[in-house]
């Protein structure tokens, strides 16, 4: 099953379009795991046992891991993932970008050591940095296009020439993802759920392909305005994600933290669904 088919079997699934980011900060850890030699993977499994009948997917975020030099765990936390719920798709978020030989190693550790069904791009550098990627045409690609940081638009409302008329640079990737890069049918997008408008338009350029859409929770977006913009005719089309605000919403209720955030993530994935249809 490549990834658009597994993440089209969790939508329904789990009837949710929730993505739990996993950004294992260690010092936010609950007292007890603070000195365990495996933290970080028991901190991972505890929330994606108590959520993976709720969620979309899961987003392991690599500069947490590799900082901590931690990168066994964050394979013990992939391959948790694949064993214990292989429905579920597994993104790794790496936000690659760069080309030739390098970006062939970057998509080999992704892909083979990770074995992740998808990995987050930046397009900087121009459909090299993408392709080797695309090799791999069971996995996802997905490429940055509108961030939900405010410092995104010193490059993404740049205007650029399309058939002689100005668009912003986060269209032009949009368009030029959908209409020359997805030939496998693989790609999605990142778009920022704090930027509604700009999402609504990146989805009348798309079509239906996936996004993936950051932004609710710690970051403020709003959930009705971030499902109106970005789903597609039949209530699907996004991964939406959120991190810290389900991660440590129980810090502080030590052993069972993992239940405080299911109740989170429980209530994320039905305010979503509230505005689907």
């Amino acid at each position: 099953m490549n990834f658009l088919d597994k993440l089209n079997a969790a939508w329904e699934a789990n009837h949710s379009l929730l993505c739990v980011g996993l950004d294992p900060d260690t010092k936010r850890f609950p007292a007890y795991l603070q000195k365990k030699p495996d933290a970080i993977f028991a901190f991972c499994r505890a929330i994606i046992d108590e959520t993976a009948d709720v969620v979309c997917a899961f987003k392991p975020q690599i500069a947490y891991f590799h900082a901590e030099r931690a990168e066994d765990q964050l394979e013990a936390v992939c391959g948790y993932i694949r064993e214990k719920y292989p429905h579920i798709p597994l993104i790794l978020d790496a936000k690659r970008g760069d080309i030739g030989a390098t970006a062939e190693q970057y998509a080999r550790e992704v892909f083979e050591r990770y074995q992740a069904d998808a990995v987050t791009l930046s397009p900087y550098m121009g459909f090299d940095s993408v392709e080797p990627y695309l090799q791999y045409r069971e996995k996802g690609a997905i490429v940055l296009c509108r961030t939900s940081n405010p410092g995104g638009s010193d490059l993404q409302f740049l205007p650029v020439d399309e058939a002689g008329r100005q668009v912003p640079l986060y269209q032009h990737v949009a368009r030029l993802v959908a209409e020359k890069w997805n030939t496998n049918g693989q790609c999605a997008l990142v778009v920022g759920a704090t930027f509604p408008q700009e999402l609504a338009a990146v989805r009348e350029i798309i079509g239906d392909m996936p996004l993936l859409v950051p932004g609710i929770g710690a970051q403020g977006g709003d959930i009705q305005a971030t499902v109106a913009a970005g789903k597609t005719p039949d209530g699907k089309g996004m991964m939406i994600n959120s991190s810290r605000a389900i991660l440590y919403a129980g810090i502080a209720e030590n052993e069972v933290f993992a239940r405080a955030s299911r109740k989170v993530a429980e209530k994320t994935r039905d305010e979503i669904n509230r505005y689907r249809f």
